[in-house]
Protein backbone atom coordinates (compact mmCIF):
# COMPACT_ATOMS: atom_id res chain seq x y z
CA UNK A 1 0.00 0.00 0.00
CA UNK A 2 1.19 3.90 -0.57
CA UNK A 3 -0.41 6.29 1.75
CA UNK A 4 0.78 9.88 1.31
CA UNK A 5 -0.63 12.61 2.26
CA UNK A 6 -1.80 13.89 -1.46
CA UNK A 7 -3.12 9.81 -2.55
CA UNK A 8 -4.10 6.40 -1.47
CA UNK A 9 -3.20 3.29 -4.47
CA UNK A 10 -3.86 -0.06 -3.25
CA UNK A 11 -5.47 -2.80 -5.19
CA UNK A 12 -8.68 -1.89 -3.84
CA UNK A 13 -8.44 1.67 -3.31
CA UNK A 14 -7.03 4.69 -5.79
CA UNK A 15 -7.90 7.95 -4.15
CA UNK A 16 -6.23 11.69 -4.72
CA UNK A 17 -4.24 13.31 -7.24
CA UNK A 18 -1.62 10.30 -8.10
CA UNK A 19 1.86 11.22 -8.01
CA UNK A 20 3.47 8.65 -10.71
CA UNK A 21 7.08 9.38 -10.64
CA UNK A 22 6.58 9.12 -6.98
CA UNK A 23 4.72 5.91 -7.25
CA UNK A 24 7.41 4.50 -9.51
CA UNK A 25 9.89 4.87 -6.50
CA UNK A 26 7.38 3.74 -4.11
CA UNK A 27 6.31 0.40 -5.77
CA UNK A 28 10.30 -0.34 -7.08
CA UNK A 29 9.52 0.22 -11.00
CA UNK A 30 11.09 1.55 -13.64
CA UNK A 31 10.57 4.64 -16.09
CA UNK A 32 9.56 3.09 -19.68
CA UNK A 33 12.16 4.91 -21.62
CA UNK A 34 13.01 5.89 -25.02
CA UNK A 35 15.73 3.05 -25.28
CA UNK A 36 12.82 0.54 -24.59
CA UNK A 37 10.40 2.08 -26.74
CA UNK A 38 12.78 1.63 -29.66
CA UNK A 39 13.41 -1.98 -28.75
CA UNK A 40 9.33 -2.24 -29.17
CA UNK A 41 8.94 -0.50 -32.53
CA UNK A 42 11.68 -2.28 -34.02
CA UNK A 43 10.17 -5.72 -33.30
CA UNK A 44 6.35 -4.95 -32.66
CA UNK A 45 6.57 -3.15 -36.42
CA UNK A 46 5.52 0.17 -34.29
CA UNK A 47 3.92 1.67 -30.93
CA UNK A 48 0.20 1.21 -29.39
CA UNK A 49 -0.63 5.17 -28.82
CA UNK A 50 -0.58 4.11 -25.10
CA UNK A 51 2.85 3.67 -25.37
CA UNK A 52 4.22 6.20 -27.62
CA UNK A 53 2.11 8.40 -24.99
CA UNK A 54 2.89 7.39 -22.02
CA UNK A 55 -0.23 5.59 -20.82
CA UNK A 56 1.48 2.61 -20.12
CA UNK A 57 4.80 4.52 -18.11
CA UNK A 58 6.61 1.80 -16.47
CA UNK A 59 7.59 -1.93 -16.22
CA UNK A 60 9.26 -4.08 -14.50
CA UNK A 61 12.52 -6.22 -16.03
CA UNK A 62 10.43 -6.20 -19.91
CA UNK A 63 13.94 -5.71 -20.94
CA UNK A 64 14.42 -9.17 -20.07
CA UNK A 65 11.46 -9.80 -21.74
CA UNK A 66 12.35 -8.47 -24.88
CA UNK A 67 15.78 -9.88 -24.74
CA UNK A 68 14.37 -13.41 -24.08
CA UNK A 69 12.20 -13.11 -27.38
CA UNK A 70 15.31 -11.35 -29.39
CA UNK A 71 16.87 -15.20 -28.36
CA UNK A 72 13.59 -16.69 -30.21
CA UNK A 73 12.17 -17.21 -26.57
CA UNK A 74 8.66 -15.99 -26.61
CA UNK A 75 6.89 -14.73 -23.57
CA UNK A 76 3.23 -15.01 -22.81
CA UNK A 77 0.78 -12.55 -21.59
CA UNK A 78 -1.13 -12.68 -18.14
CA UNK A 79 -3.78 -9.95 -17.17
CA UNK A 80 -7.10 -10.25 -15.74
CA UNK A 81 -10.63 -8.73 -14.63
CA UNK A 82 -12.35 -9.09 -10.91
CA UNK A 83 -15.81 -9.09 -11.56
CA UNK A 84 -17.89 -7.01 -9.36
CA UNK A 85 -20.17 -5.36 -11.81
CA UNK A 86 -19.88 -4.33 -15.28
CA UNK A 87 -16.94 -3.02 -17.35
CA UNK A 88 -16.33 0.46 -17.73
CA UNK A 89 -14.13 2.64 -19.65
CA UNK A 90 -10.83 2.52 -17.65
CA UNK A 91 -11.02 -1.65 -17.34
CA UNK A 92 -10.71 -1.72 -21.45
CA UNK A 93 -6.94 0.66 -21.30
CA UNK A 94 -4.89 -2.58 -20.50
CA UNK A 95 -6.90 -5.01 -22.05
CA UNK A 96 -6.71 -2.54 -25.56
CA UNK A 97 -3.00 -2.45 -24.97
CA UNK A 98 -2.83 -6.62 -24.35
CA UNK A 99 -4.37 -7.52 -27.29
CA UNK A 100 -1.92 -5.33 -29.36
CA UNK A 101 0.64 -7.30 -27.89
CA UNK A 102 -0.81 -10.74 -28.85
CA UNK A 103 -1.37 -9.27 -32.20
CA UNK A 104 2.24 -7.60 -32.54
CA UNK A 105 4.40 -10.52 -30.79
CA UNK A 106 1.99 -13.45 -31.72
CA UNK A 107 1.61 -15.06 -28.42
CA UNK A 108 -0.44 -16.50 -26.02
CA UNK A 109 -2.96 -14.65 -23.33
CA UNK A 110 -3.97 -16.69 -20.06
CA UNK A 111 -6.89 -14.06 -18.61
CA UNK A 112 -7.90 -14.66 -14.76
CA UNK A 113 -11.08 -13.91 -13.89
CA UNK A 114 -10.48 -14.14 -10.26
CA UNK A 115 -14.37 -14.27 -8.81
CA UNK A 116 -13.00 -15.24 -5.84
CA UNK A 117 -11.56 -12.03 -4.67
CA UNK A 118 -14.30 -9.56 -5.08
CA UNK A 119 -16.69 -12.25 -3.00
CA UNK A 120 -13.95 -11.84 -0.02
CA UNK A 121 -13.35 -8.26 -0.31
CA UNK A 122 -17.00 -6.84 -1.31
CA UNK A 123 -19.30 -7.59 1.63
CA UNK A 124 -22.86 -7.27 -0.47
CA UNK A 125 -21.76 -9.62 -3.05
CA UNK A 126 -22.71 -13.03 -3.24
CA UNK A 127 -20.76 -16.12 -5.23
CA UNK A 128 -23.48 -15.72 -7.25
CA UNK A 129 -23.16 -12.17 -7.35
CA UNK A 130 -19.91 -12.82 -9.00
CA UNK A 131 -20.59 -15.28 -11.22
CA UNK A 132 -22.91 -13.13 -13.32
CA UNK A 133 -20.76 -10.60 -13.77
CA UNK A 134 -18.14 -13.28 -14.43
CA UNK A 135 -20.11 -14.05 -17.54
CA UNK A 136 -20.83 -10.56 -18.11
CA UNK A 137 -17.41 -9.65 -18.32
CA UNK A 138 -16.15 -12.10 -20.57
CA UNK A 139 -18.46 -10.61 -23.48
CA UNK A 140 -16.25 -7.66 -23.04
CA UNK A 141 -13.00 -9.26 -23.43
CA UNK A 142 -13.84 -11.20 -26.22
CA UNK A 143 -15.58 -8.26 -27.79
CA UNK A 144 -11.95 -6.53 -28.20
CA UNK A 145 -11.06 -9.57 -30.71
CA UNK A 146 -8.80 -11.75 -28.99
CA UNK A 147 -7.11 -14.90 -30.81
CA UNK A 148 -9.57 -17.36 -29.37
CA UNK A 149 -6.68 -20.31 -30.56
CA UNK A 150 -4.30 -17.93 -28.25
CA UNK A 151 -6.20 -16.93 -25.60
CA UNK A 152 -7.26 -18.95 -22.22
CA UNK A 153 -9.81 -18.01 -19.05
CA UNK A 154 -9.24 -19.22 -16.37
CA UNK A 155 -12.27 -18.64 -13.87
CA UNK A 156 -11.01 -19.18 -10.23
CA UNK A 157 -14.08 -21.06 -8.99
CA UNK A 158 -14.65 -23.37 -11.81
CA UNK A 159 -10.82 -23.90 -12.51
CA UNK A 160 -9.45 -24.59 -8.93
CA UNK A 161 -8.84 -27.97 -9.42
CA UNK A 162 -5.98 -26.61 -11.75
CA UNK A 163 -4.94 -23.63 -10.00
CA UNK A 164 -4.96 -24.92 -6.16
CA UNK A 165 -2.01 -27.04 -6.07
CA UNK A 166 -0.08 -24.36 -7.46
CA UNK A 167 -1.56 -21.46 -5.44
CA UNK A 168 -0.34 -23.75 -2.03
CA UNK A 169 3.03 -23.83 -3.16
CA UNK A 170 2.90 -19.78 -3.20
CA UNK A 171 0.86 -19.25 -0.03
CA UNK A 172 3.60 -21.77 1.74
CA UNK A 173 5.99 -18.94 1.05
CA UNK A 174 4.33 -15.79 1.57
CA UNK A 175 3.90 -14.79 5.22
CA UNK A 176 1.14 -13.22 6.56
CA UNK A 177 2.81 -10.19 7.69
CA UNK A 178 3.89 -9.62 4.39
CA UNK A 179 0.23 -9.70 2.96
CA UNK A 180 -0.28 -7.17 6.10
CA UNK A 181 2.44 -4.78 5.10
CA UNK A 182 1.75 -5.51 1.08
CA UNK A 183 -2.52 -4.45 1.04
CA UNK A 184 -2.75 -3.05 4.42
CA UNK A 185 -5.08 -5.63 5.84
CA UNK A 186 -5.58 -5.71 9.32
CA UNK A 187 -6.30 -8.06 11.83
CA UNK A 188 -10.10 -7.75 10.84
CA UNK A 189 -9.30 -9.45 7.35
CA UNK A 190 -11.01 -12.87 6.42
CA UNK A 191 -8.97 -15.86 6.11
CA UNK A 192 -9.59 -15.32 2.29
CA UNK A 193 -8.08 -12.14 2.14
CA UNK A 194 -5.22 -13.06 3.44
CA UNK A 195 -4.63 -16.09 1.25
CA UNK A 196 -6.01 -14.22 -2.08
CA UNK A 197 -2.86 -13.01 -3.63
CA UNK A 198 -1.52 -16.53 -3.75
CA UNK A 199 -4.32 -17.22 -6.20
CA UNK A 200 -3.46 -14.11 -8.20
CA UNK A 201 0.14 -15.03 -8.80
CA UNK A 202 -0.49 -19.04 -10.13
CA UNK A 203 -1.10 -17.69 -13.88
CA UNK A 204 2.37 -16.04 -13.71
CA UNK A 205 3.61 -19.51 -13.98
CA UNK A 206 0.88 -22.24 -14.62
CA UNK A 207 1.68 -22.11 -18.36
CA UNK A 208 4.99 -23.26 -17.17
CA UNK A 209 3.89 -25.76 -14.94
CA UNK A 210 1.43 -27.27 -18.12
CA UNK A 211 4.33 -27.03 -20.32
CA UNK A 212 7.34 -28.66 -18.81
CA UNK A 213 9.69 -25.78 -18.36
CA UNK A 214 9.90 -22.10 -17.65
CA UNK A 215 7.93 -19.62 -20.20
CA UNK A 216 8.98 -16.32 -20.12
CA UNK A 217 5.52 -13.72 -18.50
CA UNK A 218 4.48 -10.20 -19.05
CA UNK A 219 1.31 -8.84 -17.02
CA UNK A 220 -0.04 -5.65 -18.60
CA UNK A 221 -2.03 -4.01 -15.49
CA UNK A 222 -3.27 -1.51 -14.03
CA UNK A 223 -0.26 0.38 -11.44
CA UNK A 224 -2.81 -0.52 -8.69
CA UNK A 225 -2.45 -3.98 -8.67
CA UNK A 226 1.42 -3.83 -8.75
CA UNK A 227 1.34 -5.08 -5.32
CA UNK A 228 0.17 -8.60 -5.95
CA UNK A 229 2.77 -9.34 -8.23
CA UNK A 230 5.24 -7.46 -6.07
CA UNK A 231 4.81 -9.92 -3.31
CA UNK A 232 4.84 -12.95 -5.75
CA UNK A 233 7.87 -12.13 -7.84
CA UNK A 234 10.27 -13.88 -5.85
CA UNK A 235 8.29 -16.68 -4.63
CA UNK A 236 8.23 -17.78 -8.52
CA UNK A 237 11.21 -17.28 -8.47
CA UNK A 238 12.13 -19.97 -5.81
CA UNK A 239 9.54 -21.88 -7.35
CA UNK A 240 12.13 -22.72 -10.58
CA UNK A 241 10.04 -20.24 -13.23
CA UNK A 242 10.95 -16.84 -14.22
CA UNK A 243 10.09 -14.33 -12.48
CA UNK A 244 7.05 -12.56 -13.74
CA UNK A 245 7.44 -9.02 -16.15
CA UNK A 246 5.17 -6.19 -16.21
CA UNK A 247 4.25 -3.20 -17.53
CA UNK A 248 2.25 -0.81 -16.14
CA UNK A 249 -0.52 1.45 -17.01
CA UNK A 250 -1.97 5.04 -15.49
CA UNK A 251 -5.37 5.34 -14.88
CA UNK A 252 -8.24 6.52 -16.65
CA UNK A 253 -9.44 9.54 -14.70
CA UNK A 254 -12.73 10.14 -13.75
CA UNK A 255 -15.19 12.50 -15.37
CA UNK A 256 -15.65 14.55 -12.32
CA UNK A 257 -11.66 15.59 -12.33
CA UNK A 258 -7.99 14.73 -13.07
CA UNK A 259 -7.16 12.89 -10.07
CA UNK A 260 -8.19 9.01 -9.02
CA UNK A 261 -9.37 6.94 -11.08
CA UNK A 262 -13.00 6.25 -13.03
CA UNK A 263 -14.81 4.74 -10.28
CA UNK A 264 -16.44 0.80 -10.87
CA UNK A 265 -18.79 1.40 -8.00
CA UNK A 266 -22.33 0.47 -9.80
CA UNK A 267 -23.55 3.53 -7.36
CA UNK A 268 -21.64 5.75 -9.71
CA UNK A 269 -23.59 7.98 -12.19
CA UNK A 270 -20.27 9.29 -13.80
CA UNK A 271 -18.93 6.10 -15.01
CA UNK A 272 -19.18 5.33 -18.36
CA UNK A 273 -20.21 1.61 -18.75
CA UNK A 274 -19.44 -0.50 -21.83
CA UNK A 275 -23.37 -1.12 -21.86
CA UNK A 276 -24.58 2.87 -22.02
CA UNK A 277 -26.28 4.03 -24.85
CA UNK A 278 -25.80 7.10 -26.82
CA UNK A 279 -28.10 9.16 -24.68
CA UNK A 280 -26.52 8.13 -21.74
CA UNK A 281 -23.25 8.69 -22.57
CA UNK A 282 -23.97 12.12 -23.69
CA UNK A 283 -25.79 12.89 -20.65
CA UNK A 284 -22.87 12.12 -18.62
CA UNK A 285 -20.22 13.54 -20.88
CA UNK A 286 -22.08 16.90 -20.71
CA UNK A 287 -23.04 16.79 -16.91
CA UNK A 288 -20.39 15.70 -15.88
CA UNK A 289 -16.83 15.95 -17.31
CA UNK A 290 -14.77 18.56 -15.60
CA UNK A 291 -13.75 21.57 -17.77
CA UNK A 292 -10.58 23.26 -18.41
CA UNK A 293 -12.20 26.08 -19.82
CA UNK A 294 -12.53 30.15 -19.02
CA UNK A 295 -15.53 30.98 -17.16
CA UNK A 296 -16.81 33.45 -20.00
CA UNK A 297 -17.02 32.73 -23.64
CA UNK A 298 -14.68 36.12 -24.20
CA UNK A 299 -12.18 34.58 -21.67
CA UNK A 300 -11.82 31.48 -23.22
CA UNK A 301 -11.58 32.69 -26.34
CA UNK A 302 -8.95 35.50 -25.18
CA UNK A 303 -7.10 32.66 -22.96
CA UNK A 304 -7.17 29.40 -24.17
CA UNK A 305 -8.77 26.47 -22.73
CA UNK A 306 -6.52 24.02 -20.27
CA UNK A 307 -6.62 20.66 -22.10
CA UNK A 308 -4.25 19.32 -19.36
CA UNK A 309 -7.01 19.95 -16.84
CA UNK A 310 -9.93 19.05 -19.44
CA UNK A 311 -11.01 15.60 -18.89
CA UNK A 312 -12.56 15.32 -22.14
CA UNK A 313 -9.45 16.26 -23.61
CA UNK A 314 -7.50 13.34 -21.33
CA UNK A 315 -10.21 10.73 -22.67
CA UNK A 316 -8.92 11.46 -25.69
CA UNK A 317 -5.62 11.23 -25.03
CA UNK A 318 -6.89 7.46 -24.19
CA UNK A 319 -9.16 6.51 -27.22
CA UNK A 320 -8.37 9.05 -30.01
CA UNK A 321 -5.63 7.10 -32.59
CA UNK A 322 -4.72 9.61 -35.25
CA UNK A 323 -1.91 11.43 -33.04
CA UNK A 324 -2.36 14.43 -35.69
CA UNK A 325 -6.09 14.72 -35.01
CA UNK A 326 -5.67 14.81 -31.31
CA UNK A 327 -2.78 17.32 -32.00
CA UNK A 328 -5.13 19.97 -33.71
CA UNK A 329 -7.79 19.41 -30.94
CA UNK A 330 -5.14 20.00 -28.09
CA UNK A 331 -3.96 23.50 -30.61
CA UNK A 332 -7.35 24.36 -31.24
CA UNK A 333 -8.25 24.04 -27.67
CA UNK A 334 -5.65 25.81 -25.78
CA UNK A 335 -6.02 28.79 -28.40
CA UNK A 336 -9.73 29.05 -27.87
CA UNK A 337 -10.70 28.24 -31.10
CA UNK A 338 -12.62 25.35 -29.34
CA UNK A 339 -14.90 25.70 -26.42
CA UNK A 340 -15.71 22.96 -23.78
CA UNK A 341 -19.26 22.30 -24.73
CA UNK A 342 -17.65 21.37 -28.36
CA UNK A 343 -14.71 19.69 -26.87
CA UNK A 344 -17.54 17.51 -25.20
CA UNK A 345 -19.24 16.85 -28.37
CA UNK A 346 -15.84 15.65 -30.05
CA UNK A 347 -15.68 13.42 -27.06
CA UNK A 348 -18.97 12.14 -26.97
CA UNK A 349 -19.00 11.21 -31.00
CA UNK A 350 -15.60 9.11 -30.37
CA UNK A 351 -17.10 7.40 -27.13
CA UNK A 352 -20.70 6.88 -28.99
CA UNK A 353 -18.54 4.74 -32.02
CA UNK A 354 -16.62 3.09 -29.97
CA UNK A 355 -19.37 1.95 -28.35
CA UNK A 356 -21.51 0.90 -30.43
CA UNK A 357 -19.07 -1.51 -32.41
CA UNK A 358 -18.13 -3.02 -29.32
CA UNK A 359 -21.47 -3.63 -28.27
CA UNK A 360 -22.40 -4.83 -31.25
CA UNK A 361 -19.14 -7.13 -31.00
CA UNK A 362 -20.15 -8.10 -27.24
CA UNK A 363 -23.25 -9.70 -28.35
CA UNK A 364 -21.95 -11.79 -30.98
CA UNK A 365 -19.34 -12.71 -28.46
CA UNK A 366 -22.40 -14.74 -26.28
CA UNK A 367 -21.44 -17.89 -28.66
CA UNK A 368 -18.19 -17.40 -28.02
CA UNK A 369 -17.37 -17.96 -24.71
CA UNK A 370 -16.87 -21.71 -24.53
CA UNK A 371 -13.67 -21.38 -27.10
CA UNK A 372 -11.87 -19.00 -25.01
CA UNK A 373 -12.36 -21.39 -21.85
CA UNK A 374 -9.71 -23.16 -20.50
CA UNK A 375 -9.99 -27.19 -20.82
CA UNK A 376 -7.45 -29.08 -19.18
Amino acid sequence: MVLLARYVVTPWEVEGDVDYKRLMTEFGIQELDDRLLERIRRQAGGLHPFLSRRIFFAHRDFGRVLDQYDQRDPFFLYTGRAPSGHTHLGHLVPWIFTKWLQDAYGVELWFQFPDDEKFLFKERLTLEDTNRFTEENMLDVIALGFDPKRTHFLIDTRHAGIMYREALRVAKRITFSQVKSSFGLTNEANLGQVFYTAMQAVPAFLPSVLAGKSLPCLIPHAVDQDPHFRLSRDVVGKLGYDKPASIQCRFLPPLEGTSGKMSASADSLATIWTVDDERTVRKKVNKYAFSGGRDTVEDHRRLGGRPEVDVAYQYLTFFEEDDTKLRKIHDDYAAGKILSGELKGILVEKLVGMLGRHQDAREKARNKVDSYLYTP
